[in-house]
C-alpha cells in the first residue's frame, strides 16, 4: 500500500482542527435531533437527485419522494430542454400530481402535461397551470396564479442538484466548491451504462456515510471479497489511506491501489482470473478517452492510485475508480434509525462480450460489499440506542467521520440560534 507523509502537525485530525476527544453518537439515535437535521440540514442544502441521463429527452421526467424533508417532487425536462424541479402538488384540491398504481412509489416517464387523476386540471411542462375542467364553475380564478410550486433546481455537470430554502445561501457552484469543481472535465456524460441498487436500512444515515469515508475497516470486515495477499498483511500492518482533504463542509479520502493481476492465480478468485476484472474494476482498465484525468482527481499523487471518494455534503458520495469507472451513492432519511441507501454504477459503453461480462462482475463484487456494510450499519445501530456507551474513540483513518458528525453540530447549533433569534 504506498502511503505518503502525515501533514506536519502529525496527524489528519490535528491538522483539521477537528479535536482528538471520543466523540458522541447521541445524533445517530435521538429523535429530537432527527427533526432538528431535518430542518438546519437538509432543507438547507443543495440534494443530488440523480443525473440527467435520467431525462434523455424533451418531456421526461422522474418523481423523487423525500421523507426527510417531507414531500415528493417531480423533475422534468421541458420543452425549452430546461431541467426544472416542482413540488408534486396538485394546485386545487392537493392530491400528489403524479404517481401511478401507488401514491408513494416513485416513477418516470415522458409526457407533454401533467393532469391530474382527481378532476383533471393540467400542466405544462414548465409548471403554469394550462387546463381547469368547468374553469366557469370558479370565483375569479387566474390560472396563471396557480402553477406548479417550484423547487430551486440547478444542473453541475449533468447532476440534478435541488434545495428547498426559499432562498438558498449559495448557488450550486458555491456550495460546490473548489474541491468538486476540479473534478470538471471528466468524461461524465460517456457513462451510459448503469447498475443501480436501492435497500432499505434500519441504522441513521450518517452510521452507513461513516462507512464509506473510511478504510480502517475494509482488510477485516471485507476480507473474503479482497485477495488475501492483500487483506492479510493489511491487517497485520494496519491499514492507512494516504491522503485526506476536507474542504468544509465537503471531504475527500484517496487509496493507494493494488495490481490483483501481479498477483499469481492461486492467490485470485478463478473468475476474477477468468474475466481480469473483480471489485477493483477491470484489469485493463477502461479508456476514458481523455488526455489526462481532472486536476481534481488524486491531487496528491498517490502511486499507485487506487480510487478517490469525494463525501459531498450531506448524503451524496462519488466514487471514482483508477480503472476508469465510478460509483454515486446516496444516503435519504426517513428516521432517526432509518434511511434508504442507493447505490449506482456508472460505466462506459460496453465495446465487447469481455467488457459487458466484466461489468456484471464488477457490479456484484460491488453489491456484496455493499451487504457486509449494511449488516454492520444496522449492528452498529441497535447497540449504540442501549447507550451503555456513550463516548467513542476515533483513529486518525477516521478523521472524515469526525468531520461529518462535527458538521451535523454544527449546522443544528446555528439552526437552533438562528430560530432562537426569531422567536424573540
Amino acid at each position: 500500500m504506498s502511503r505518503l507523509p502525515k501533514p506536519a502537525e502529525g496527524s489528519w485530525t490535528s491538522h483539521y482542527g477537528l479535536g482528538t476527544e471520543p466523540i458522541s453518537y447521541e445524533d445517530a439515535i435521538s429523535p429530537e435531533w432527527y427533526e432538528l437535521e431535518r430542518e438546519a440540514v437538509f432543507r438547507r442544502a443543495w440534494l443530488n437527485l440523480g443525473r440527467v441521463d435520467l431525462l434523455p429527452r424533451r418531456g421526461s421526467y422522474f418523481t423523487k419522494e423525500l421523507p426527510v424533508v417531507g414531500t415528493s417532487v417531480i423533475v422534468v425536462r421541458g420543452m425549452d430542454d430546461k431541467v426544472r424541479a416542482f413540488h408534486n402538488i396538485c394546485r386545487h384540491r392537493g392530491n400528489k400530481l403524479v404517481w401511478n398504481d401507488f401514491p408513494q412509489e416513485e416513477t418516470r416517464g415522458v409526457c407533454r402535461q401533467f393532469t391530474c387523476k382527481y378532476h383533471a386540471w393540467r400542466y405544462d411542462l414548465d409548471g403554469s397551470l394550462s387546463f381547469v375542467q368547468q374553469e366557469d364553475e370558479f370565483f375569479d380564478l387566474d390560472k396563471a396564479d396557480y402553477g406548479l410550486v417550484p423547487v430551486h433546481c440547478d444542473v453541475w455537470e449533468g447532476f440534478i442538484f435541488v434545495n428547498f430554502s426559499a432562498e438558498p445561501e449559495q448557488s450550486l457552484t458555491e456550495f460546490l466548491g473548489p474541491l468538486v469543481l476540479g473534478l470538471e472535465g471528466y468524461p461524465f456524460e460517456k457513462f451510459t451504462e448503469r447498475w443501480f441498487y436501492r435497500a432499505e436500512i434500519n441504522s441513521n444515515w450518517k452510521i452507513f456515510s461513516d462507512a464509506t469515508q473510511e478504510f480502517y475497516h475494509a482488510p477485516v470486515l471485507h476480507a473474503r471479497q479482497s485477495p488475501a495477499a492483500f487483506s492479510g498483511p493489511a491487517q497485520q500492518a494496519g491499514f492507512e489511506a494516504p491522503h485526506y482533504r476536507i474542504e468544509s463542509p465537503h471531504r475527500l479520502i484517496t487509496t493507494g491501489g493494488i495490481r490483483p493481476w501481479e498477483l499469481s492465480e492461486d492467490k485470485v478468485k478463478p473468475t476474477e482470473r477468468v474475466l481480469r476484472a473483480g471489485l477493483f474494476g477491470a484489469w485493463d482498465g477502461f479508456d476514458l478517452g481523455i488526455e489526462k484525468l481532472p486536476a481534481g482527481l488524486n491531487p496528491a499523487g498517490v502511486e499507485p492510485w487506487g480510487n478517490q471518494s469525494f463525501q459531498l455534503w450531506p448524503n451524496l458520495v462519488l466514487l471514482f475508480w483508477t480503472q476508469g469507472f465510478y460509483y454515486v451513492y446516496h444516503y435519504w432519511p426517513t428516521s432517526h434509525r432509518s434511511h434508504v441507501y442507493e447505490g449506482t454504477l456508472y460505466f462506459l459503453p460496453p465495446k465487447t462480450p469481455r467488457e459487458r461480462v466484466q461489468h456484471e462482475m464488477i457490479a456484484m463484487a460491488f453489491k456484496e460489499f455493499g451487504i457486509q456494510d449494511v449488516n454492520t450499519c444496522e449492528a452498529t445501530q441497535s447497540m449504540l440506542e442501549t447507550r451503555v456507551v456513550k463516548r467513542f474513540p476515533l483513529s486518525d483513518q477516521e478523521v472524515l467521520c469526525r468531520h461529518l458528525h462535527q458538521m451535523c453540530a454544527d449546522a443544528v447549533t446555528n439552526y437552533r440560534a438562528e430560530k432562537g433569534a426569531a422567536d424573540r
